[in-house]
């Protein structure tokens, strides 16, 4: 514990089914997990359909987004992240686009720029398939991912990119219209 709230903005999502059905189910089941894990979910967005990316890496996704709390630091968060997508069925076995049961990514926690603003950049700037090894917030290609923003922007508009300065919406607003366009709320 550290004595404070950390306040986070996550991604969820599943492209395959699991123990607990089909990939809507597999979202709704993580929430679920974290809040017995010790993390409040706050506001949820819809879910969302999206196609896989990068395309044709598989099945479509279901997607959304979630504001959460939790009383210890991110990387604790970060952890419980992965416990859950273990739990799940979710197996990293190294193929970073492969499908899953379940995938939970922190976006981004306040202000926070993780582990530092030069490295943020160096990530940013690199091509999306380039390893990561540490931490990364905000999430370095976020900007640039409508399945993400588009379930955010439900959560957190008015959230504001401490690299870009720039809103959820605003990014949202600058992305082209067919990416935003394929991802639609499931019924």
């Amino acid at each position: 514990m550290t004595g404070r709230e950390t306040v986070a903005l996550i991604t969820l999502g599943s492209n395959q089914p699991s123990e607990q059905g089909g990939p809507k189910d597999a979202v709704e089941a993580a929430l679920t997990l974290l809040d017995v894990r010790g993390i409040t979910i706050g506001k949820t967005s819809r879910w969302f359909h999206a196609p896989a990316w990068p395309a044709g890496s598989g099945p479509d996704y279901v997607n959304g987004a979630a504001l959460i709390s939790a009383p210890f630091p991110e990387r604790r968060i970060l952890d419980i992240l992965h416990k859950v997508e273990t739990i799940l069925g979710r197996t990293r076995n190294g193929d970073r686009w492969a499908p899953r049961t379940c995938d939970l990514d922190m976006i981004a926690s306040g202000a926070a720029v993780w582990p530092g603003a030069e490295v943020w950049r160096h990530y940013e700037a690199a091509p999306p398939e380039t390893p990561r090894d540490c931490l990364l917030l905000p999430h370095p290609q976020m900007h640039r991912r409508a399945f993400v923003l588009k379930p955010l922007a439900e959560v957190a508009p008015d959230w504001r990119h401490p690299m870009l300065g720039l809103t959820v919406t605003e990014m949202l607003d600058q992305l082209p219209h067919e990416d935003c366009a394929a991802i639609t709320p499931l019924p």
